[in-house]
C-alpha cells in the first residue's frame, strides 16, 4: 500500500523551528496498530491521520511513537495546513471529529487558528518525585490533563533541565512549566517522556491549560506566547468562554510516499 506523507513545521514561520508533525491522508482508516507503527517509524512527537468526509469535515487521529493521543494542537494545525495549501479545499473552515469532540481550524490573515476546548488546571500537591525530576521548585502547582508548574521568570523556564528518566516513571501524562515572559505575555516548555516525547517543541494542547491560567493572571483574553524549547514556537492565544483559540503559522518541510504492508482489514470507522 502506497500512502502520501507530509512533514510540516507548525507554530513557526520558518523551517527547522516550531514543532514538526507528519501528516498522512487516508481514504479509510488503517488498523490502529499500523498507524502506531507508522508513527513509531516517523519518530516525531506526533503523526496525524485524517479521512475526508466531505464538505470540509474530516475524521482525525493523532499518534506519538508509543500511544494514541486524545488531543494534539500542532498536528491539527499541520493537518489544516496540508488541506489548505497542498491538497486544496474550497472551504473556509475545516471541522475535525476527534477523541476530544469537534475541533475547527480557520485560515485568518495568514495564520491557522485552532478552536479547542479550554482545560483549566486545579491547584494540587506535587506527586512524589515530580519536583526532584524537574529540578526546580515552582511557586504554584496545578493539574488538568497535565501538571502545570509556575515559576518566577522566563530565564527560570529556560534553565530547567529535567531528569527525563525520572519524569517517565511518574503517574502523569505530561508536565508543563511556565512563567510570565520577557519576549511574550507568557512562556512555557512541555515534557512528556512517559508517552514517548521527552520535550515537545511547541504544544497546542498545553495551551488549553495555559491560556485560561494566564488570561486570569494577566487580566486579558488575547495573548502572545512563546514555547522556549530549543526549536521554539510562537502561538497567538485567545480565551473565548470555555474555548481557546490558538493561532500559528506553518511551513512544509517534506512531501513523499510511504509503503505499508498490512494483512488486516481496513475499517471505515474506529
Amino acid at each position: 500500500m502506497k500512502l502520501k506523507i507530509f512533514q510540516v513545521d507548525a507554530f513557526t514561520s520558518k523551517p527547522f523551528a516550531g514543532n514538526p508533525a507528519a501528516i498522512v491522508p487516508l481514504d479509510e482508516w488503517l488498523p490502529a496498530e499500523t498507524m502506531l507503527a507508522i508513527a513509531a517509524e516517523n519518530n516525531l512527537a506526533e503523526t496525524a491521520f485524517f479521512v475526508a468526509k466531505g464538505g470540509g469535515n474530516y475524521d482525525l487521529r493523532w499518534f506519538t511513537p508509543t500511544v494514541e493521543m486524545d488531543l494534539c494542537g500542532h498536528a491539527t494545525l499541520a493537518s489544516g495546513f496540508v488541506i489548505f495549501e497542498v491538497l486544496g479545499t474550497d472551504q473556509s473552515i475545516l471541522r475535525f471529529q476527534t477523541k476530544s469532540g469537534e475541533l475547527t481550524l480557520a485560515k485568518e490573515a495568514g495564520r491557522y487558528v485552532l478552536d479547542f476546548p479550554s482545560r483549566p488546571a486545579v491547584p494540587c500537591d506535587a506527586p512524589h518525585g515530580l519536583i526532584d525530576a524537574i529540578g526546580a521548585t515552582p511557586n504554584e502547582i496545578s493539574k488538568s490533563r497535565d501538571y502545570m508548574l509556575v515559576y518566577d521568570s522566563e530565564d527560570a523556564i529556560k534553565a530547567i533541565q529535567p531528569d527525563f528518566s525520572a519524569l517517565a516513571k511518574l503517574d502523569a501524562h505530561a508536565v508543563i512549566v511556565t512563567a510570565k515572559g520577557d519576549s511574550a505575555d507568557f512562556v512555557s516548555r512541555f515534557f512528556a517522556p512517559g508517552v514517548g516525547v521527552p520535550e515537545d517543541p511547541a504544544t497546542g494542547s498545553a495551551h488549553c491549560t495555559l491560556i485560561p491560567y494566564w488570561a486570569a493572571k494577566l487580566g486579558k483574553s488575547e495573548m502572545f506566547a512563546r514555547q522556549v524549547s530549543e526549536r521554539g514556537g510562537e502561538l497567538y492565544c485567545e480565551l473565548v468562554g470555555d474555548r481557546v483559540k490558538i493561532g500559528g503559522e506553518a511551513v512544509l518541510y517534506l512531501e513523499g510516499e510511504i509503503f505499508v504492508e498490512t494483512n488486516e482489514p481496513r475499517v471505515a470507522n474506529a
